[in-house]
């Protein structure tokens, strides 16, 4: 698994931290309850909830075979049996398949009840596909790394602010895209793969068929089940806890209220900013989805509503539940445990931003009746190829000391280019500036903070010398420095992490249509190291 043998500590270097670092140590996992945080290298303990899923089940088969799973009424008939557990992952359906880290979380589910299945308990992996988000923002856009840097293709404005991702066609504006993808990266791999993009992708496109498209090709009969969340039938089966939430709305406030006090009590931030008042629940009218409040006894308002529209009467919230519940969406605070709910959720896989919510999103289990079901962190992905780490060998250097302290590796290079000789004399400066001291302190002790000040000003302004030498030295180094340059911008483009900044088509276009196999075949699933992928792995370099 994998061609890496590092073992880079995601906690020791401050990439997981906080609530979910403490979980992963066994600590404060009392804040997580009823939920519980499955431990690496384990496998979630009990029988899967007793929950009617045929509905769903039906509605998932239509759906996969129109998005091309091969496995569609294979995987929906083991849904459908009440003895098969349940994993499930989710992400915003962005344009392209969205960061790395989406498939990163469909392959983690599918690897997850793969497991389940070798200890023989029956598992189907879903991917929840947030399509009622109204986040534009989180989906309009992808990142690709070209020769001369990042390469951002953005669709542009929202069109249709608070309107739900899920009801957005791709626009025409789609083809100027493609053609600047085409200029960007004219290698034959990146035109065969962006042909394909090209056919899910499309001009009248929806948003979530696109998505699931593209990650049933990448996964081919080893996906998950595609969860579009506003299909019909998952609505349909969300009825009646919506309906619970809306009538319990006094006790959904007061749990939430509990839940963030107990996590403030502790020293946690709240991942999510309380809101007295609002419901967890959204309301779609006029195409606009807005959060429902609760406005006196039995009534409410729309966030953001027009003027002149007044506060209405719950009764009536209802009654559109009851006619229509795809009108009715949960938040993220609600999502979990509806999801949960509907689907007798076994395992689900988080990521560490996510997992810092649940131990306000848990609240409401207790009250919705709602088993609970254990979570995992999903494991953090690095592509990082073998012939990168041949280049990186070369320079002298290692994976941990490029991701975290490749200043290092830059001082290195500049000394080896000829641009070490400031630094080389520091020392020596320092000593002058050091014998400066007891004499001018013995003629008047008060000399010592000007001494001070002139020793820091000094050293600071050489220091500052050095960093222009090391750099002009640097634009000198050759194929070593742009080696280096290259190396740290794959690694942590624009600063950031690889499989939240580039697009999983990127991958796709770089390494081939494949990419999604190879991602599979050596995902681990301990989420305290960074996983290493290397799609070249089992075949050439140049396959």
């Amino acid at each position: 698994m994998g061609a890496a043998s590092e073992q880079i500590d995601l906690v020791a270097h401050g990439l997981v931290k906080g609530m979910p670092a403490a979980w992963l140590a066994g600590r404060e996992s009392d804040l997580l309850a009823p939920l519980r945080l499955l431990a690496p290298g384990t496998l979630p303990e009990g029988p899967p909830p007793n929950v009617d899923r045929r509905g769903i089940a039906a509605g998932l088969q239509r759906a996969n075979e129109a998005y091309g799973h091969p496995r569609a009424a294979e995987l929906a008939a083991k849904l459908a049996d009440p003895a098969t557990a349940v994993v499930v992952g989710g992400q915003q359906t962005g344009l392209f398949g969205g960061p790395l880290l989406a498939l990163v979380k469909a392959a983690a589910a599918v690897r997850h009840a793969e497991a389940l299945e070798v200890a023989g308990r029956p598992a189907v992996a879903l991917f929840w596909m947030a399509t009622e988000d109204h986040d534009w923002a989180e989906v309009e856009s992808a990142t690709f790394l070209g020769s001369a840097g990042l390469v951002n293709f953005a669709l542009g404005d929202d069109p249709a602010p608070l309107a739900p991702i899920g009801l957005r066609r791709v626009g025409p504006e789609i083809e100027n895209l493609f053609a600047a993808l085409a200029a960007a990266f004219p290698s034959e791999r990146f035109a065969a793969w962006s042909a394909r993009l090209a056919a899910w992708w499309k001009p009248g496109a929806l948003f979530g068929e696109a998505f699931a498209q593209q990650t049933v090709a990448l996964l081919g009969g080893r996906s998950p089940l595609m969860l579009d969340s506003m299909l019909p039938e998952l609505k349909a089966a969300q009825r009646p806890h919506l309906r619970r939430l809306i009538e319990e709305r006094a006790a959904v406030e007061a749990a939430y209220a509990a839940a963030e006090g107990r996590v403030v009590a502790r020293g946690f931030d709240l991942q999510v900013a309380p809101q007295r008042g609002a419901s967890p629940l959204f309301l779609l009218r006029d195409g606009a989805r807005r959060r429902i409040e609760w406005s006196g006894g039995d009534a409410f308002r729309l966030r953001g509503a027009p003027a002149g529209i007044g506060a209405e009467p719950v009764a009536d919230l209802l009654a559109l539940l009851a006619s229509d519940p795809s009108l009715i969406s949960p938040g993220v605070l609600a999502r979990p445990a509806i999801q949960d709910a509907v689907l007798g959720t076994t395992l689900q896989i988080m990521g560490p931003g996510e997992t810092a919510y649940l131990a306000q999103a848990a609240a409401v289990y207790p009250l919705l009746g709602v088993a609970a079901p254990w979570t995992a962190l999903r494991p953090q992905v690095l592509v990082f190829d073998a012939r990168q780490r041949e280049q990186l060998a070369e320079l002298g250097a290692d994976l941990p000391e490029l991701l975290f302290s490749p200043e290092k590796i830059a001082s290195r290079l500049a000394v080896r280019a000829g641009g070490g000789f400031v630094a080389e004399r520091r020392g020596a400066a320092e000593q002058l500036l050091e014998g400066l001291r007891a004499p001018a302190l013995a003629l008047d002790p008060g000399l010592e903070k000007p001494w001070t000040k002139t020793r820091d000003t000094l050293l600071g302004a050489l220091d500052a010398f050095a960093a222009k030498v090391e750099a002009a030295a640097a634009r000198r180094g050759g194929v070593a420095q742009q080696r280096f340059d290259h190396l740290r911008q794959a690694t942590r483009p624009g600063g950031g992490l690889q499989e939240r900044v580039l697009s999983t088509a990127w991958f796709a276009g770089r390494y081939g249509g494949d990419f999604g196999a190879a991602l599979l075949e050596q995902l681990a699933l301990d989420p305290r190291h960074l996983v290493l992928v290397d799609p070249h792995a089992g075949r050439s370099p140049a396959g």
